[in-house]
């Protein structure tokens, strides 16, 4: 879920305009942000997740990998052997599980800051109290102090929801788009990756997407008292007052974001696969 749909947004989980739309004004979210945070806005709580990034992937497509070569090798007695669908769906999937363990945490850590309106430095003493976070150490730690481990993975059965099938679709349509560019026996082109792998992350948000919303609304709900009493009561509320679009909030901005960045991903992946060969 971007900052274009969580900025106004409160712990509550209730929408509160946010001061540009308090003043009157009409303007895009996306320029909201801008007048409110200058460029550095378009990057609020991403240091965090930036920084392990890396680990995140690494641990979602080495256990891909990893699982494949193991389904296939006991299914076929053969690694060179053509991939099942049902294989790469059931690998992703395990993929998705794997990563939750360190996700989640990194996740809330960044949504919570980035729901954060002001910077923790630029409040005067006054309103510094509405802002609870100087920073993603200082999250962690409030988070861990205030509901304990249970509170660094508030929103994981969502975040469980949204990612294990649609880790799951997002290998299966990359290897379908690949194998159908791709003539027998042939090895893959940079351009067959980069589209594969765009459209393959494209396709996996649009799906992801309504349980993004109750995800991070289900981990904002810890900030100011809880509203929701589960994903059910969530969803429930959310499309009540919101109408049935709530879900498909952020959705644009996500799709526009996913194509080039799974596309330069799953390059980096095959070429890295062929280097270790």
């Amino acid at each position: 879920m971007s900052i274009t749909q969580k900025i106004g947004r409160s712990g509550s989980g209730r929408h509160e305009r946010t001061p540009c739309e308090r003043s009157g004004s009409k303007l895009d979210p996306t320029f909201n942000i801008f007048l409110l945070f200058q460029v550095f806005g378009f990057f609020k709580g991403m240091s965090f997740p930036v920084g392990s990034v890396a680990i995140s992937n690494s641990i979602a497509f080495g256990s891909y990998s990893n699982v494949l070569l193991y389904l296939n090798d006991n299914q076929f007695g053969s690694s060179k052997n053509p991939l099942r669908n049902l294989h790469i769906f059931l690998a992703g999937c395990f993929s998705g599980v794997v990563q939750i363990s360190f996700l989640a945490p990194v996740d809330l850590i960044k949504v919570r800051l980035q729901n954060q309106t002001e910077s923790f430095g630029s409040l005067t003493k006054a309103t510094r109290i509405q802002t609870q976070y100087k920073g993603p150490i200082n999250c962690a730690i409030s988070i861990f102090r205030e509901e304990g481990v249970v509170g660094l993975y508030r929103g994981s059965i969502a975040l469980a929801l949204r990612d294990v099938p649609t880790m799951g679709l997002y290998f299966l349509n990359y290897e379908v788009l690949c194998n159908w560019m791709t003539k027998n026996n042939q090895e893959r082109e940079i351009w067959t990756m980069l589209f594969a792998g765009g459209c393959a992350g494209t396709t996996a948000w649009a799906f992801a997407n309504p349980m993004d919303v109750i995800k991070a609304r289900l981990q904002m709900d810890g900030m100011q008292g809880a509203r929701y009493q589960g994903i059910a009561d969530c969803v429930i509320k959310s499309i009540r007052e919101e109408g049935l679009k709530v879900l498909l909030k952020g959705l644009t901005a996500n799709s526009l974001r996913a194509f080039p960045v799974n596309a330069v991903t799953f390059l980096c992946y095959e070429m890295l696969l062929r280097a270790l060969r």
